[in-house]
C-alpha cells in the first residue's frame, strides 16, 4: 500500500533459527531506519550485534500493545520510518504486529512488506505431502468445543494443512489429528527447522502420534505439524470416496487413540461427511456400518464422551 503522508513501516522477517537466513534487504532495512519496534528485544539484539548494526529497540508485544501502539503511531506520523520484527519469522503470522499494520494502514500509512525466512513454507516445501493446495491453522486452541470444531474442519478439508505446536503437547495433538483426519492419512512432523538438531519425519498421522507419544521424536523445540493432503481414489467416482470414508472410520474405530475414544473418532467422522455435503443421518448410516456403533449414539457432537 501506498500512503500520502508520514513513515514507512516496514514489516520485516527475520530467520526462525539460522542467523544466515536474513536477507539482504532486511539487513539493509536495519540498518537505516531509526527505530525498531521488536518483539523481544533481548532476541532481535543478538541478530542485531552479529551483524553490527546499531539501532534503537523498542519493545512490542502482546502484553504492551495497547500502551505502546499510540508512540509507534505517532513516530510513524511524525514521518519517521520505522521497522517492525518479531522474535522469529514474519510479524502478523502467530506472532505481534497485525493491529499496529492494521493501524496504520487505516491512517493512510504505508506499509513495506520486507519478506525472509519463514516456518510454515519451510515445512510445506520439506514435507513433501502437503500437496499443491493448503491451509494454515496456526496453534489450535488447546481443549474445548473450538478444538474439537478445529479438528473436525481440518479432517473435513482435502488439502494439506500446517499447524503449529508446542513440544510438550504435540503428541497429544498428532493423536487428535490421527483420530479425526484418520490414522493412514500421510503426515509430517518438522522440528527445530534451519537449527542445528533439525528434524523432519514423515509417517502416516497415526505413526507420527506414536513416535511422539514414544518419545522416538523429541518434545524439544519448535514444531511445526503437517496434514498431508487427502487423496482420493482416481477411478472410484462417489462411490469410492463412501468406501473409503467408511475404511477411515472403521480404522478410527478400531486403531488405539493417542487423544480420542472410539466414539468421539465415529462422531468426528460424521462430522467431516456432513461437511462435505452428505446428509447426516446417511453419515451416521455409513460410519455405524461401518465402525458397528450404534446409529443413535453417533448423532451426538463430536466431543461427548472424549477428551481432547
Amino acid at each position: 500500500m501506498t500512503g500520502t503522508a508520514g513513515g514507512r513501516l516496514f514489516v520485516v522477517a527475520t530467520p526462525i533459527g539460522n542467523l544466515g537466513d536474513v536477507t539482504v534487504r532486511a539487513l539493509e532495512i536495519l540498518r537505516t531506519v531509526p527505530l525498531v519496534a521488536a518483539e523481544d528485544t533481548r532476541l532481535s539484539r543478538r541478530l542485531l550485534d552479529r551483524y553490527e548494526i546499531k539501532v534503537r529497540l523498542v519493545s512490542f508485544h502482546a502484553r504492551n500493545a495497547t500502551g505502546r501502539l499510540p508512540e509507534l503511531l505517532a513516530h510513524l506520523a511524525a514521518g519517521a520510518d520505522l521497522a517492525l520484527v518479531t522474535d522469529a519469522g514474519t510479524p502478523g503470522v502467530s506472532d505481534p504486529g497485525e493491529e499496529l499494520v492494521r493501524a496504520w494502514a487505516d491512517l493512510g500509512g504505508a506499509v513495506v512488506p520486507i519478506p525472509g525466512a519463514s516456518a510454515v513454507l519451510a515445512a510445506v516445501a520439506a514435507s513433501g505431502v502437503a500437496g499443491p493446495r493448503w491451509t494454515f491453522e496456526g496453534f489450535l486452541p488447546r481443549s474445548g468445543r473450538a478444538r474439537r470444531e478445529r479438528l473436525a474442519r481440518i479432517a473435513a478439508d482435502e488439502r494439506g494443512c500446517v499447524v503449529y505446536e508446542a513440544p510438550g503437547r504435540a503428541a497429544g495433538t498428532l493423536a487428535d489429528l490421527a483420530a479425526s483426519c484418520g490414522p493412514d492419512r500421510p503426515g509430517a512432523v518438522c522440528r527445530e527447522l534451519t537449527k542445528l538438531h533439525e528434524e523432519i519425519v514423515r509417517d502416516t498421522l497415526a505413526g507420527l502420534a506414536e513416535r511422539a507419544r514414544s518419545g522416538a521424536i523429541a518434545a524439544r523445540g519448535e514444531f511445526v505439524l503437517v496434514v498431508g493432503e487427502r487423496v482420493r481414489s482416481v477411478a472410484g467416482g462417489a462411490g469410492a470416496e463412501v468406501a473409503a470414508a467408511e475404511g477411515t472410520a472403521s480404522a478410527a474405530a478400531t486403531a488405539p487413540s493417542g487423544g480420542l475414544d472410539a466414539l468421539t473418532e465415529a462422531r468426528a467422522e460424521v462430522e467431516r461427511l456432513v461437511a462435505e455435503g452428505a446428509a447426516r443421518g446417511d453419515a451416521a448410516r455409513r460410519v455405524a456400518r461401518a465402525t458397528g456403533l450404534s446409529r443413535r449414539r453417533l448423532y451426538g457432537s463430536p466431543g461427548e464422551g472424549g477428551t481432547s
